[in-house]
């Protein structure tokens, strides 16, 4: 006799290999990475908000982006370090609903994000002059307050559609929970179809609505490099050459696991599958404070100044024992 969706109390996570002794390797591994993600992109954060130099609109794009991959990170993160632990790769239906609303929501924040932020770079690089009217500070907490409310509000109706099915299985072939496969698990084709038609709608919705503004300002951009000056192009090269790295880095990793979701990719070897699929949840959080940190001369310097502040106090505290 099948059982309802809201009988299930667990979920099966089935990706996970059996890794003997060498797991708690990998939960070492996993471990420093959560924690090096959530130091970095904390440290960029707390300078953001704490020097008035970095009070641009600029810079507090880029820390909406980072509060993401924090949000994302501990989305993904402590379910992953549990389940390399574990025996039975169970996970409760509820966090399991829950990672997918954190997983999604973040995704979809971060695209948005970057969209955003293309569209900032074409108003500063297109009309500098006219930059500082164009782009208060008000209009920036209005565009950040609307990106996340938007992003969180398309996912809720994908996930409450969801949520209803009535589910004759609870084994996932993932190493976290996936909208889409907790989907194929329901009894009865028909009633996912109202699934399948919003869910094709919200992903070319989720696509083509931060895309539009990506490409109108990066074909701007590009009008106004050719007529510019060496040094004026050089000056926008610079400026948008980490964003362009971050939106390619990030349309590759979603680009595989939608592949993967959508497809048959058991030609793949298995340990490929699964560090392809965790690729945009892992590196992107780690990726981005670095490439901004190290693209952006006021944040590098900044760094360096903490450095030097730093380095002497560790020297005084040695020479004091």
């Amino acid at each position: 006799m099948w059982e309802n969706s809201t009988q299930f109390s667990l979920f099966i996570l089935s990706a996970y290999l059996d890794a003997g002794p060498l797991k708690y390797l990998y939960f070492a591994i996993v471990t420093f990475m959560y924690i090096l993600i959530t130091f970095v992109n904390t440290l960029v954060i707390v300078l953001i908000c704490w020097k008035k130099c970095l009070h641009e609109p600029m810079y507090m794009f880029l820390a909406s982006l980072f509060v993401n991959e924090l949000y994302g990170s501990t989305g993904l993160f402590p379910l992953l370090m549990v389940q390399l632990l574990s025996e039975t790769h169970t996970v409760p239906a509820s966090y399991c609903f829950t990672q997918i609303f954190c997983l999604y929501t973040y995704g979809s924040v971060e695209f948005c994000n970057l969209a955003v932020m293309a569209y900032d770079r074409y108003l500063a690089i297109c009309f500098p002059l006219q930059y500082r009217m164009y782009m208060p500070t008000s209009k920036v907490v209005v565009l950040i307050t609307l990106m996340w409310s938007y992003c969180f509000i398309k996912f809720f109706i994908t996930f409450w559609l969801s949520k209803r099915l009535e589910l004759c299985g609870n084994v996932i072939n993932s190493v976290y929970c996936h909208n889409y496969l907790v989907v194929k698990l329901a009894c009865s084709s028909s009633e996912t179809r109202v699934n399948d038609i919003y869910g094709l709608f919200a992903v070319v919705w989720s696509v083509a609505v931060p895309l539009i503004p990506i490409v109108f300002s990066y074909v701007a951009i590009f009008k106004v490099c050719l007529g510019a000056s060496t040094e004026s192009r050089q000056k926008a090269i610079t400026t948008c050459t980490p964003h362009l790295a971050s939106l390619l880095n990030f349309s590759f990793g979603c680009f595989f696991e939608i592949l993967q979701s959508r497809f048959d990719m058991t030609r793949v070897p298995v340990i490929l599958r699964i560090l392809l699929s965790l690729y945009f949840l892992i590196c992107q959080p780690l990726f981005n404070p670095i490439v901004y940190g190290m693209s952006m001369s006021k944040i590098r310097g900044l760094y360096k100044q903490l450095l030097h502040q730093l380095m002497p106090r560790s020297l005084n505290n040695r020479n004091l024992s």
